[in-house]
């Protein structure tokens, strides 16, 4: 290494000075940490000096001033700060950053570091960390150019840049870009015609209203909100299976149609479930929390996936509403932000307690837990009726009687069991015959089943199952018997009776845990020795229906789980299974003998009789009662009918994935490295400590959280949201990084403007449509996007904004502008998915629909989270497996391909060619037909060059066709929709053509 020393340090020092002095900003120009150093400090240093201690070299801490300023900063004399200092040294082993980091520090940046030096290295807290301060509007001179507080903003920093607005935007041109922009569509040539007639700003303005008021503005903001919630039609994974949670994407569509204010839109997302007057919208609104990707694959281990799911709940509401990267510091302090490990498992807390699992079935559509069930009036009042009768019915049962027994001789009499096994000659299999209390018994490997013939009951159907069995030593988990599944499979849907931690345990199960009634004894399971075990059900789908009897004493229990409200059949198996159950552990070693299956729930003094116990009067009475009194037999038979229907209802009843807290939270940890199963400390629901102070009235659960993130001294929310929806119209938000409002965000373009947006937006009740409107009808939106080489030149990306946005539509909005120019589109709103030609053609194929599903708008398409649609994903549609707020945009050759030859668009060419050609107003000569097809796609004439070219082209296809007629045939052949039989193949073949070389044109797929 060369010795450099500290005058040679110095004289590099003033060499640096003078090589930079042409490019330095002036003396006395103050510069900003928060927007001209942070950002380079971040970017070059926090890496190696920043907030996470793990990764953090020298003990040197950069984005705090006290650690800075004590170590590496002298306020007021760069030549002798160590920062800087190794920023201009030669020598490669002392220069920072290290060369091989590739992260270099430009000679203008350290010239910025010098000048912050030498003006006191004074720090402040990173811009979006501060409150939100409505600043003042800026007054300008000469201003006729601003129509609102935006455009102030806007023009004060366009002269501080010498730089000069652009026109106002065609009027054509303007209502195309703002129908697209608010509504997804472009405007018809009615409205087209009507405000190009008179482009005034009344009648803009009512034009956007007319937008706002649309059921399509919440269809078109909907699409964007499903790509921030990760919203899918199927779990993902390899799988991949479907799923029902296209309600809540119906929910998001009529809240944004009602201008739900954005706090509302936010807190029902996140607890609309814990709200003090919670309705079923409410609870339906938090399905947002569970459309994360979903795990069933063999060999998952539910707990690491269960605690995946709430790292992404955790993580989505971070990104989505306060724009941090939360993820960043799952496994490690965070590497620029000031967020600690601990901090994120905090957060992590307030979404951990809820009662789910880690895997959803395989083997049956049951909905993963908890759930809503979903009714319209009609379902509730059915719903209650059925209630009300077995209610009813269970009453008139209770109210019967029967005269004491007293010296009367009652004789306890067993019916006939449904399936009975002795093991003296039945088949054992891999198992082992042994010498049993009665005869021959069974010894059972724990990986052998024996499989009855019958079990297949339903939840209203009571039954009871006997049996003598031995286990040899405490089991901490062992199958006795079940019908189901495997275990792995959401616990799988059945009955089981299993030893847990030495006890018994007896369940049945739609989806464990939320939908099961489940009870345990309280006492361990005698070892070595012989009992009697009698488990009972009497169809009542509660935990208090179900009985163990060991040995004919009824066994104390507690109570695991009490609600069953969905069938336990489905999934195959539909018998019983001694020993084994696949993906578990069976009763290895343990020995089984007299196994009897009843139909019907034994009573306690038949259950006795199985052990040679004399009754009780009680337990003779209940005997009398339930087997031979004439009145409660035909009560019984009225009682299970109305449970079968009832519960028939229930089962026919949809229901979907929600938010639901667990009666006690679940203790959360911090997680070593983020693995699932390395817990060290234990934490409590917390939210940054950089943030404000969460109150002490606010509840330590996700209402309070959502409190917090709404709360008007947060700094995060209100920034990301008009950011976002800034983003949404202008194409770039003013934070170009919309996921990222941390030290690695790019900085905002307006910081005033941004933080007078947001102040705004709280003031006024965070009423979107009012900032929407707001947007669209200010000067700087209505600018042309029209640029001169100069201004290219000198703000190539736009940040200045002297001009409107220019990029291609969205996939939904390239796909939708064909379908409802052809005529195509179905509006209907909400429903469904829709499964469109393409997903027939995706990497996991599904069948397409037939009729009005093939021309649904976009929003509405089957979401397969493994395989979208390839025509959307070309137009690069989000995946959907994380949250994210902004799409990428590429131009490929695939894109012309898929507009060429994609089956929508053909047979929208074609439908528009037939709507074209059935419109006498428009199809009067050849001229007008192209016209006309160019303007409904592209919302303009076409100029006489390109008039000429289209003219050219439909004359040349004419001809073809009409000499290929099978051409012609086949090409018309082209989707489902039918070619009337009175237009001349021909000609709608040749002016399909036009169309689709039109939907190709750049007019029709950019948004200007």
């Amino acid at each position: 290494m060369t010795c450099v020393t500290l005058p040679q340090r110095l004289l590099l020092a003033l060499l640096f000075v003078g090589f930079c002095a042409s490019i330095a900003a002036a003396a006395d120009e103050k510069i900003d940490f928060a927007t001209q150093i942070r950002p380079i400090l971040s970017d070059r240093c926090f890496h190696c000096h920043g907030p996470d201690a793990t990764s953090r070299e020298a003990d040197l801490r950069l984005d705090q001033q006290d650690s800075a300023h004590d170590y590496a900063i002298v306020p007021g004399d760069a030549e002798s700060s160590e920062v800087y200092l190794r920023l201009i040294d030669h020598d490669p082993e002392v220069r920072m950053p290290p060369p091989e980091s590739n992260r270099t520090v430009s000679k203008e940046e350290i010239e910025l570091i010098r000048q912050w030096i030498k003006q006191g290295a004074e720090y402040e807290q990173h811009w979006a960390f501060q409150r939100i301060e409505k600043p003042p509007v800026p007054e300008l001179a000469d201003d006729d150019w601003s129509r609102n507080e935006i455009d102030k903003f806007v023009l004060a920093k366009l002269r501080e840049e010498g730089v000069t607005p652009n026109n106002e935007a065609e009027p054509w041109r303007l209502l195309r870009r703002v129908s697209f922009d608010l509504n997804g569509l472009p405007p018809s040539l009615e409205e087209l015609d009507a405000y190009q007639a008179e482009p005034t700003e009344a009648n803009y303005q009512a034009h956007v209203e007319k937008l706002l008021a649309s059921h399509h503005y919440g269809e078109r903001l909907a699409a964007e909100w499903l790509d921030a919630a990760r919203y899918s039609d199927t779990y993902g994974y390899q799988v991949d299976r479907d799923r029902y949670v296209w309600p809540w994407r119906d929910w998001v569509i009529r809240s944004l149609n009602a201008n739900m204010p954005y706090d509302e839109f936010v807190t029902q997302q996140i607890a609309g479930d814990l709200l003090p007057d919670a309705t079923k919208e409410t609870i339906l609104a938090t399905t947002f929390c569970r459309l994360h990707p979903q795990k069933v694959e063999g060999g998952s281990i539910p707990e690491e996936f269960r605690v995946e799911y709430v790292a992404d709940r955790s993580q989505t509401v971070a990104t989505a509403f306060l724009g941090l990267t939360m993820e960043c510091c799952r496994c490690h302090d965070h590497k620029y932000d000031p967020l600690s490990q601990r901090e994120y498992y905090q957060m992590f807390a307030f979404f951990n307690s809820i009662d789910e699992a880690g895997l959803y079935s395989f083997f049956t559509p049951s909905v993963p837990t908890p759930t809503l069930l979903l009714t319209d009036d009609a379902q509730a009042t059915r719903l209650k009726a059925l209630d009300q009768k077995v209610t009813d019915l269970e009453a008139a049962l209770a109210k019967l009687e029967m005269p004491p027994v007293g010296d009367q001789e009652v004789t306890v009499t067993l019916n006939e069991p449904i399936e009975k096994v002795d093991f003296e000659d039945a088949k054992v299999g891999g198992n082992k015959s042994v010498e049993g209390l009665h005869g021959k018994a069974v010894q059972l490997t724990g990986d052998d089943a024996i499989n009855l013939k019958q079990g297949n009951f339903q939840r209203h159907q009571p039954f009871s199952v006997a049996l003598w069995m031995h286990t040899p030593d405490v089991k901490d988990r062992a199958v006795i018997f079940h019908r189901s599944r495997a275990w792995t499979d959401a616990a799988s849907r059945g009955y089981e009776l299993l030893l847990e931690d030495g006890k018994l345990k007896w369940s049945l199960i739609h989806f464990w845990p939320g939908n099961a009634i489940s009870i345990k004894a309280t006492e361990e399971f005698p070892v070595g020795t012989w009992k009697q075990v009698v488990v009972t059900y009497d169809g009542s789908s509660r935990a208090d229906g179900l009985k163990i009897y060991v040995d004919g004493e009824l066994v104390e229990t507690e109570v695991i789980r009490d609600k069953l409200t969905k069938q336990i059949t489905g999934g195959g198996n539909d018998h019983i299974t001694i020993g084994e159950r696949f993906r578990d552990r069976g009763f290895t070693d343990g020995q089984v003998d007299q196994f009897a299956v009843y139909d019907h729930k034994l009573t306690a003094a038949e259950v006795g009789s199985l052990s040679g116990m004399t009754p009780t009067a009680e337990q003779l009475a209940e005997y009398q009662l339930e087997r031979r009194h004439d009145s409660w037999t035909e009560t019984a038979a009225k009682f299970a009918q109305a449970r079968k229907e009832r519960n028939a209802a229930y089962d026919k009843t949809s229901e979907i994935m929600v938010m639901q807290e667990l009666e006690s939270p679940r203790p959360t940890y911090l997680l070593a490295r983020g693995n699932y199963d390395a817990p060290t400390d234990l934490v409590e629901p917390k939210t940054p400590e950089v943030l404000p102070p969460f109150e002490e009235d606010w509840s330590h659960d996700r209402l309070g959280l959502a409190k917090w993130i709404v709360d008007r001294d947060n700094p995060l929310t209100a920034r990301v949201a008009v950011n976002r929806y800034w983003q949404l119209l202008m194409g770039e938000g003013l934070v170009r990084t919309p996921e990222d409002f941390g030290n690695q965000a790019s900085p905002p373009t307006h910081p005033k403007l941004l933080d007078w947006l947001a102040a705004d937006f709280m003031e006024h009740g965070w009423d979107v449509k009012r900032l929407l409107g707001q947007i669209v009808t200010s000067s700087t939106y209505r600018q042309s996007s029209e640029a001169s080489a100069e201004l290219i030149r000198r703000d190539p990306e736009n940040k200045l904004l002297a001009r409107s946005g220019k990029f291609r539509l969205s996939a939904e909005m390239v796909r939708d502008n064909a379908l409802i120019t052809s005529g195509l589109l179905v509006d209907e709103v909400g429903g469904p998915p829709a499964k469109p030609y393409e997903v027939s053609s995706s990497f996991k194929p599904v069948k397409h629909d037939s009729g009005k599903g093939l021309y649904r708008r976009s929003l509405y398409t089957f979401w397969q989270r493994t395989s979208p649609a390839p025509a959307m994903m070309t137009f690069d549609a989000s995946k959907r497996d994380v949250c994210q707020l902004k799409r990428e945009r590429t131009s490929s050759p695939l894109q012309a391909l898929v507009l060429l030859n994609g089956p929508q668009y053909v047979e929208a060419a074609k439908m528009l060619a037939v709507r074209v050609l059935k419109d006498e107003k428009h199809a009067t000569s050849d001229e007008d037909k192209v016209q006309t097809v160019f303007r409904l796609l592209t919302s303009r004439q076409a100029n006489p060059q390109e008039l000429e070219l289209l003219a050219k082209l439909f004359a040349q296809q004419k001809s073809h066709f009409q000499e290929q007629t099978k051409a012609a045939q086949k090409l018309l052949a082209a989707g489902e929709a039918k070619v009337p039989g009175d237009l001349d193949p021909a000609e709608v073949a040749a002016l399909t053509v036009v169309a689709n070389t039109v939907m190709n044109f750049d007019g029709s797929v950019t948004r200007r």
